[in-house]
């Protein structure tokens, strides 16, 4: 919100000198006969300003554009949670502490456990091709890349069911690659995940694994080079 502020002041300063100028010439310069009038250029330091200017103009957004860049992106210590998002052709897989995992492909929306009132740490990759992590409705979004991981955190101000979704063409079941955010409080995340990973302890072939063909880490293209996601009504 303050570096709009400083680019709508910074672009009023610019704009209004720029229109003053216009204005200046336009009266100042005006067409008062036929007769040419005399022809002036190179007025060197008249050239070095407006180039310098703007220079310096530019230089000074770009910092603070850089500033505020790495205030939001800062990743806070302490996260009240981690989980690890991994995207696939075409589906979701939410990795939580403890072995926890879960799993949704195609027309199944996986959803993802977050509690409120807290930084919630987020490891995003994909396993195959460019991915993008999107929740309309938290205003955020993030590509998921293969090859490496791409760290963030958000903070849930409100329980509640938020819709989820690829945001970059990633192969023939795009359309469908939705996922769901439940966020809960913290108490109710504290249970959920405890008994999740009693489950997991006790049963462990109960955890969820990844569709035939998606490999955790590694390119899900095969030797002929399509790509090899999760099957949709078992095409």
């Amino acid at each position: 919100m303050h570096l709009w502020q400083l680019f709508f002041i910074a672009g009023l300063v610019v704009g209004g000198f720029v229109f003053l100028l216009i204005l200046w010439a336009s009266f100042r310069y005006r067409r008062r006969s036929d007769q040419m009038p005399a022809q002036t250029q190179y007025h060197t330091l008249l050239e070095i300003t407006y180039t310098v200017v703007p220079i310096i103009i530019v230089v000074v957004l770009f910092v603070f554009t850089v500033l505020a860049e790495n205030k939001v992106d800062a990743t806070p210590p302490g996260a009240g949670a981690t989980i690890h998002v991994n995207a696939f052709q075409w589906g979701w897989e939410f990795v939580y502490p403890g072995g926890v995992k879960v799993i949704g492909q195609t027309t199944q929306d996986p959803t993802m456990v977050v509690p409120t009132g807290t930084d919630v740490e987020i490891h995003l990759k994909s396993l195959d091709v460019l991915h993008g992590f999107y929740v309309p409705q938290f205003n955020f979004s993030r590509y998921a890349s293969p090859g490496y991981s791409t760290t963030f955190d958000f903070n849930a101000l409100h329980t509640g069911d938020f819709r989820g979704q690829c945001t970059q063409l990633c192969g023939l079941y795009h359309s469908l690659m939705f996922f769901n955010v439940k966020a809960v409080t913290k108490s109710q995340y504290a249970v959920w995940l405890h008994n999740q990973q009693l489950a997991v302890k006790s049963n462990p072939k109960s955890v969820p694994k990844l569709p035939s063909g998606v490999s955790n880490g590694s390119s899900s293209a095969n030797a002929s080079g399509n790509n090899v996601g999760g099957d949709l009504n078992g095409d």
